[in-house]
């Protein structure tokens, strides 16, 4: 849930029609898959030069994903998706 609403709040701030931007969550097994859809005008500004801006995107995702109760890291994957 954390990891969703990250993603929403950094694609709405990225793009210009926030609006249209919308978030898939599908868990299969140990990975989480977040489908990020925007406007057709908005998909390089999301993307960013060379992937660079949905690599920082990923980057924070696993720096966010969830935690047990001693602060270690679980083994649950974070797949980030842009369409």
């Amino acid at each position: 849930m954390v990891e969703e609403e990250l993603l929403q709040y950094i694609a709405e701030n990225l793009v210009n029609s926030p609006e249209e931007v919308s978030i898939r969550r599908k868990d299969s097994g140990r990975n989480i898959v977040l489908e990020l859809s925007v406007a057709s005008e908005d998909m390089g500004r999301v993307i960013g030069r060379s992937g660079r801006v949905a690599n920082s995107i990923r980057a924070l995702l696993r720096a966010a994903g969830p935690a047990d109760e001693r602060g270690r890291e679980r083994r649950r994957r974070v797949i980030l998706e842009i369409e």
